[in-house]
């Protein structure tokens, strides 16, 4: 369950009342691949697959979702244990790659052993579809609409996909705001997606991962409700996304590639 009510005690005005509260549930979710344990995330304990998918594209592990022969979830008392079976190819890829981490809500660069493996190679992304302004606007305003999860909680970060028009598709809703993207990617990639034609929205900052994960997937437009920093910004320019952050319905700040926005 992505939630659990808990017993607490709130004290207001010097007076207290006893009552439960729904609390986002927080799990350790190992990824094994092939027989070898790959990473431990913090994750809301929903959508599964998609967040295994996610996270195998945007991590480089693999290219497309034909890459992974199957999926097995089996769930123990300490957590959850992700059984994937890739393709020779991906595994050999993985073996050379070797990132050895303890994945957490806040941090998805743990355990990287040096400076130069934080940036893989990113290539330009080919877009050629430009959409209005107004579309982010719509999907703002109606963003909030999306996240029951955030609604009932408090304390998980959403991630939509919206058409050009600015409809919103689906939303994705996690503890960590990075499993929250892989879960997007994961629905993107059982659904084949064309992530040229839309944009995502995050709850959250723009943080460089974030960017770089978007990157590797190929989604053009990226909008965050919070700032940007300077390596995502960086690395948005290098990899021709467009970034907008500090967005709301009634004004977004553009950072990189305007011109695939009408005005």
């Amino acid at each position: 369950m992505p939630a659990k009510l808990c017993p607490v005690l709130v004290v207001q005005d010097g007076k207290y009342t006893e009552f439960s509260d729904k609390i986002s549930a927080e799990v350790p979710i190992a990824l094994v691949y092939n027989g070898i344990s790959h990473v431990v995330l913090m994750a809301t304990p929903a959508d599964i697959t998609e967040l295994v998918l996610g996270f195998s594209l945007s991590e480089g592990i693999i290219e497309d979702a034909a890459q992974v022969y199957a999926i097995e979830i089996h769930t123990k008392n300490n957590g959850i244990i992700a059984n994937i079976e890739l393709a020779s190819a991906a595994f050999v890829k993985l073996k050379n790659r070797r990132r050895q981490m303890s994945g957490r809500t806040g941090c998805g660069l743990c355990g990287i052993d040096s400076l130069s493996a934080v940036e893989p190679k990113i290539s330009a992304i080919q877009r050629q579809t430009n959409f209005n302004i107004n579309a982010i606007r719509r999907a703002l305003t109606d963003f909030n609409h999306h996240q029951t999860l955030h609604s009932q909680t408090g304390s998980v970060h959403g991630v939509a996909w919206a058409k050009p028009s600015g409809k919103i598709v689906t939303v994705r809703e996690d503890v960590g705001r990075h499993n929250a993207l892989d879960k997007i990617i994961g629905w993107g990639l059982h659904t084949k997606v064309d992530w040229k034609q839309g944009f995502v929205v995050l709850s959250s900052r723009a943080s460089f991962e974030v960017v770089m994960k978007s990157a590797l997937t190929g989604i053009g437009c990226v909008v965050a409700v919070s700032a940007p920093t300077s390596y995502a910004i960086d690395l948005a320019q290098k990899a021709n996304i467009t970034l907008v952050g500090f967005a709301r319905h009634n004004r977004q700040v553009i950072y990189t590639h305007s011109h695939f926005l009408h005005f």
